[in-house]
């Protein structure tokens, strides 16, 4: 049975799917919780070499399976998001207590514990590693959920870092992968008490559902990010940067650049600049044959996300110079009935030309307020006045200053926390204010001494809470996703396996009921 064939809204296994795989994750998470500080840097390293080992594989099945994005960038995001990862964070510890001898104070890290993973068909498999590895980091278990789009590349790839994980010493089940979604099994693992935390990544819908689940969430909203370039630019490289950043991947990271705003003293140079890049300059006539077919009833036409944009004009009959990777289509206001004033994840880019870097920044602020608030935004400048008026007017958490907002703003270009998850903060109603960071799936216990001088801290020095496993960790005892092949070819669950996990299950909770206990 595919994905395809299940009725996403009446899945009678939906639920006692949900419990067999949460029955697994806290066996896991029960288990690495104690694992020291040596382990979980031998479990991260080899997961995240198992990943960067399939990079290409799975760039080229990501790829194929979506119909979005380019392979060889898709590339750079796996390996960024893999041993790139593992190699930013190793020197940081999330796993040994730390001592403020001076504050009389403990702290002892304790994981999230389990994690339910959204993740898009846009950036699939990045976001897969990304998410898995920040929970090994801070030993905590995951459940990952593919958009359906991505369903078998991201299936795939969560199985080769959980294989990788349990060979170098971490439990079963630490990371488990959803096969077959519906909407019973999604709410169940959403909602189900065992989940500690939701990590959602993808459309409004998918984050307001997580937010909305009684669980606590980190979501992020959607991106819709002005550049501004003024006259003190360096021109030449603000256009090349823009072009590269525009044209990564198709547009499909929420960090791409949507709107450019322009100064009219900087535009003519920069128009040569990115046209000599790849960038073809629509005329009005050419603009009003794409947005009809980029907009429907002012939404974005998902036919086009990801797709290059030589595929864009010939579909909207323009004809543009070989090797074109952006289209420029100008418009006078950034006004809510523009739609090109609106995100657009495609290589084609919105461009305003403003009288000055003050009306440049009022321009980008109406961006925002049609979408894209606390998400990101970027400038090309030499101006250190305009540059810190221009990010403490836009409504954003994260700007690039000269660099291109696709990887810039998701810290893979620059220093920021290199992340596949944005967080929008209050702006944009998310619970993080800055890329997700392996802080954000840990948290600390802390032993406060009397601050009273005659009151004596205790010497924590060797003390150690946790311990490496002693001896291979056995395996769970009722894998929660065994499957068979009938002989049609489909697959379906291992039925007395799952029946043996429900009725232990209902055991389990009747024994809860007629105690008169909960769960703590």
């Amino acid at each position: 049975m595919t994905a395809i064939d299940i009725d996403l809204a009446t899945d009678p296994a939906g639920v006692p799917r949900a419990r067999a795989m949460l029955g697994r994750a806290e066996w896991a998470a029960r288990s690495f919780a104690t694992y020291d500080k040596p382990s979980v840097d031998r479990i991260v390293r080899a997961a995240a070499q198992a990943g960067a080992a399939k990079a290409r594989e799975y760039a080229e099945w990501a790829v194929r399976e979506t119909g979005f994005g380019v392979v060889e960038h898709k590339v750079i995001k796996n390996l960024a998001c893999s041993t790139g990862l593992a190699d930013h964070y190793a020197p940081d510890d999330y796993v040994t207590p730390r001592i403020d001898a001076a504050a009389k104070i403990v702290e002892i890290p304790r994981p999230a514990g389990i994690v339910f993973a959204l993740t898009p068909s846009t950036n699939p498999v990045a976001t897969v590693y990304f998410k898995t590895l920040l929970a090994l980091m801070t030993r905590s278990v995951v459940v990952v959920s593919p958009h359906p789009m991505a369903r078998e590349c991201c299936a795939s790839a969560a199985r080769t870092i959980a294989a990788a994980a349990v060979e170098a010493g971490a439990p079963d089940g630490v990371i488990q992968v959803v096969d077959e979604p519906s909407v019973p099994l999604i709410n169940a693992l959403m909602t189900d008490e065992r989940t500690d935390v939701i990590v959602a990544t993808g459309g409004v819908p998918v984050v307001r559902a997580a937010y909305s689940s009684g669980t606590p969430a980190i979501g992020v909203g959607p991106g819709n990010v002005p550049v501004l370039v003024d006259e003190t630019a360096d021109l030449a490289k603000a256009a090349k940067r823009i072009v590269d950043s525009k044209s990564f991947d198709n547009s499909v990271l929420c960090t791409n650049e949507s709107v450019l705003i322009v100064t009219e003293r900087a535009a003519p140079a920069l128009l040569r600049h990115l046209k000599s890049n790849g960038a073809h300059l629509l005329t009005p006539a050419e603009r009003d044959k794409l947005v009809p077919m980029l907009f429907h009833d002012s939404r974005f036409n998902i036919e086009f996300v990801g797709r290059d944009a030589s595929w864009i004009a010939d579909r909207a009959g323009i004809r543009v110079p070989p090797r074109t990777r952006v289209l420029l289509a100008p418009f006078d206001l950034v006004v809510p009935e523009e739609p090109l004033a609106h995100e657009k994840l495609c290589p084609v880019l919105g461009l305003v030309q403003v009288r000055s870097a003050e009306r440049g920044i009022a321009a980008a602020r109406a961006v925002l307020r049609l979408s894209g608030r606390g998400h990101s935004a970027a400038i090309h400048s030499a101006d250190p006045r305009t540059i810190m008026d221009y990010a403490a007017s836009a409504e954003v958490l994260r700007v690039a200053v000269n660099a291109g907002s696709s990887l810039g703003s998701s810290g893979l270009e620059t220093n920021l926390a290199p992340s596949m998850t944005i967080g929008t903060g209050f702006f944009g109603r998310s619970s993080v204010a800055e890329n997700l960071h392996p802080r954000h799936l840990v948290q600390w216990t802390r032993l406060a001494y009397n601050r009273d001088p005659a009151e004596a801290f205790g010497d924590f020095t060797g003390v150690e809470p946790w311990q490496a496993p002693r001896g291979p960790v056995p395996p769970y005892p009722v894998p929660s996703n065994t499957f068979e092949r009938t002989g049609g070819g489909s697959t379906r669950h291992d039925v007395t396996s799952l029946r043996e996990e429900i009725r232990r299950l209902v055991i389990e909770e009747l024994a809860v009921v007629l105690s008169g206990g909960g769960r703590g």
